[in-house]
């Protein structure tokens, strides 16, 4: 029987790319190149709120950030979405946001009325940040997008959301007037300061329910058929602006309400033709919800990012809490295949959960923190260009150049327990001698380290408890 059962094991993993554990308790995983999906474009995060509170830093202290974010050699992220604040009430400011999410929370417009002028001297510190991103790294891609409209076109009058979160908050009145506020703010970066926007996104969680009235940031409800409405206006506009900007929609918070507004657009029928990329949170969601919406974006046929995410459920210690976030990114990036995986803070005050600098924004210091090193075990080595290949074990994720010289696999434990494992490397015709090995655990930060070698076109490793490790694997021809 015993016999039997191990010739079952290897059957399933030539034929599935199942894992099995082999007669030392390994988990044995095959990392199969034939099976190619989704090519990286880059990795990043919102510049809202952080970027608005530290690009008014001290110069020097601003330019070591953004080499922490962009350098290759460090974090290595290349795509950063701008905030286009709507602007609350000015008998608003240092009220109900500060108090919710703090004096960052109030994000500025750039018209405070109907009738006023642009004010471009506003958002001094996204504007200043995002510009020297701009000048450090020139492949950087950049989105534009909204989380409300400005106050004044609102039924509420606050740029919070309206009084009953269900409702949409934006004055039909308004539609017209919100598309070219937006589309003014793209033109103006482009003609002032050379930036243009890859994509514009209008909406920002805009099916949930928790937007409201004098609530703790901006955000606004649209309902999807709202959303068309607002794409119908918006879309010719932008396409006789003579940008290259595309739109991208919608934002969605989770996966199930990104699923439901890609369905609504697919029925309308007149839609999908008038966006360039689609994107979604994953604040919640689980991998079947990832394989249907892998599945309908791949019948849409654009490209699609998961465009802002967070730490999910209760951890023990902040450690874990990154591990389960570097866990989302696993799930997201093998089961619904975005060609981007973006954060939403980088910097944050109150914790070390939510961001990978902890900085007080005040007085300009700042530390890096654990999850900074968690981060860039992917985005460092897991390079714009290379390619998601299949692996066929949720603990792992792995890609390829489009050399075809060089494999990268992660391996994450979240348990206490290491996890001794054996990479399966048969499918590749002749591997490199030297492997490079990096990890982050409670002892180490991104750390090179040995202990692992290629025999027999397999590599055994023992993961320790609690560790994120990194594997850069030559091939040779």
């Amino acid at each position: 029987m015993k016999r039997f059962i191990q010739i079952l094991c290897f059957c399933s993993l030539i034929t599935f790319g199942e894992v099995c554990f082999g007669q030392n308790g390994q988990a044995e995983i095959n990392i199969d190149p034939n099976k190619t999906y989704q090519t990286i474009e880059g990795w990043g995060s919102s510049l809202c709120w952080w970027a608005a509170q530290v690009g008014v830093w001290d110069d020097a202290k601003v330019d070591s950030i953004v080499d922490l974010i962009t350098s290759p050699d460090k974090l290595n992220m290349n795509i950063f979405r701008y905030n286009i604040g709507g602007g609350d009430d000015p008998r608003h400011l240092n009220g109900h946001m500060v108090k919710g999410k703090g004096k960052r929370a109030e994000m500025e417009g750039f018209k405070n009325s109907v009738d006023a002028p642009y004010n471009w001297n506003a958002d001094k510190g996204q504007r200043i940040l995002m510009l020297k991103i701009k000048a450090k790294r020139p492949d950087a891609v950049f989105e534009a997008f909204s989380n409300s409209p400005p106050y004044w076109m609102t039924y509420s009058g606050c740029a919070g959301g309206n009084v009953d979160p269900m409702q949409d908050n934006l004055k039909p009145e308004f539609y017209e007037a919100f598309c070219d506020y937006l589309l003014d703010v793209c033109k103006h970066y482009k003609e002032k300061y050379g930036l243009e926007f890859k994509t514009l996104e209008p909406f920002n969680e805009s099916t949930s329910n928790y937007w409201y009235n004098l609530g703790s940031q901006e955000g606004c409800h649209f309902t999807p058929e709202t959303q068309m409405k607002v794409i119908r206006i918006l879309a010719p506009k932008l396409a006789a602006s003579r940008l290259k900007t595309v739109l991208s929609i919608s934002d969605e918070t989770n996966i199930a309400s990104c699923i439901k507004v890609l369905k609504a657009y697919q029925s309308a029928g007149d839609i999908l033709d008038k966006v360039g990329q689609l994107n979604t949170h994953t604040y919640s969601g689980n991998n079947n919800e990832r394989k249907e919406a892998y599945q309908l974006v791949k019948a849409i046929g654009k490209p699609f990012w998961q465009s802002e995410t967070g730490p999910s459920g209760k951890s023990n210690t902040s450690f874990e809490s990154n591990l389960g976030l570097a866990q989302k990114l696993f799930d997201d990036m093998r089961y619904m295949k975005p060609q981007a995986w973006l954060d939403w803070q980088l910097m944050e005050e109150s914790n070390e959960v939510w961001c990978l600098m902890r900085c007080n924004f005040s007085s300009q210091e700042y530390k890096i923190v654990k999850n900074f090193y968690v981060r860039m075990q992917i985005t460092q080595y897991f390079k714009q260009g290379y390619s998601i290949v299949e692996t066929g074990n949720d603990k792992t994720i792995a890609a390829i150049n489009p050399e075809k010289t060089e494999l990268v696999v992660a391996v994450i434990n979240k348990s206490d327990q290491p996890n001794p494992i054996n990479l399966n490397l048969k499918a590749f015709k002749k591997i490199g001698e030297k492997v490079q090995i990096f990890r982050t655990s409670l002892a180490e930060n991104c750390s090179a380290i040995s202990g692992a070698e290629v025999k027999k076109q397999s590599l055994i490793y023992s993961a320790p408890g609690l560790s994120l490790t990194t594997f850069i694997i030559p091939l040779r021809h």
